[in-house]
């Protein structure tokens, strides 16, 4: 199972681990952190040399009921960072996280090497085609609604049926656009209850009849430290015990923010799958 980044081919049969850099000032955990360009070439070098093998750079906090982001102002912050991250670490595969096709594109004409979009093309038309054209890897997540009315939105027939449906419909558009290589992201936190995340999370290997690469992104979630009667900041010991279920229900990729333990959850992972 590989995917081509810029013409590399990562393999993902050993999973691989996906380093947070948010560039807003209101993410649920690290928003307003990395300001200015010494906090954030530190904070990627830091993540690179944890073992991190993407870095996803995002303008636009998706956390529930977040603040609406321009177009122009996502851009203002995505594509300068990009430029600046592959200036001094050259051979870094930068995932965008957006929904928006214009910052998709100028994102990888920036040397971007793939997109990660939460609405997996329903918020914006030319997402897929857009997409398409250039020619990279594309995480498409499972979300209803869009960041500010999700949480409103969390009834379903049958969680995991619903959601199956979901991605056979979006992985047949992006095949229709001439996608090649497509991660699907179950979307923990968006349009789901507590309960839903944890039911989700239980029987994930369901996913894997989309015959897609899985990405998990419960990194420091709400379903973590609300469970725990906690907070974000306290959150990093259970993110570690999630990681590992991903890792045995399937996943391929972890988006985290603490890309050493991820990365220690995945070297413990293979070392039981060898015995």
């Amino acid at each position: 199972m590989t995917i081509n980044c810029k013409g590399k081919l990562i393999d993902l049969s050993s999973p691989k681990v996906m380093g947070i850099l948010n560039v807003t000032p209101d993410s649920f955990y690290d928003g307003g952190t990395y300001k200015v360009e010494s906090e954030i070439l530190k904070q990627v070098e830091t993540m690179l040399s944890e073992g991190a093998t993407f870095i996803d750079v995002g303008g636009y906090s998706s956390r529930p009921g977040a603040d609406e982001v321009s177009e122009q102002e996502e851009l203002k912050r995505v594509v300068p960072i990009v430029e600046l991250i592959l200036k001094h670490f050259t051979d870094t595969l930068i995932s965008v996280d957006t929904f928006r096709s214009e910052v998709a594109k100028q994102s990888i004409e920036a040397g971007a090497a793939m997109v990660n979009d939460i609405s997996a093309g329903k918020l914006d038309d030319n997402m897929m085609s857009t997409v398409g054209k250039l020619g990279v890897p594309y995480i498409m997540m499972h979300m209803k609604g869009n960041p500010q009315t999700m949480q409103q939105q969390t009834d379903y027939d049958d969680l995991l049926m619903d959601i199956n449906f979901y991605f056979a419909e979006r992985i047949a558009a992006a095949h229709k656009a001439k996608i090649n290589d497509i991660i699907i992201d179950p979307g923990f936190g968006f349009a789901k209850t507590l309960e839903q995340n944890y039911k989700l999370l239980n029987h994930m290997e369901l996913l894997q009849i989309t015959d897609q690469p899985i990405l998990a992104g419960v990194s420091r979630k709400s379903m973590i430290y609300k469970t725990l009667g906690t907070t974000a900041d306290n959150a990093l010991n259970g993110t570690t015990a999630l990681h590992m279920i991903a890792l045995e229900k399937g996943t391929k990729i972890l988006r985290a923010h603490d890309v050493k333990e991820a990365v220690e959850c995945v070297t413990l992972f293979n070392q039981l799958k060898t015995k």
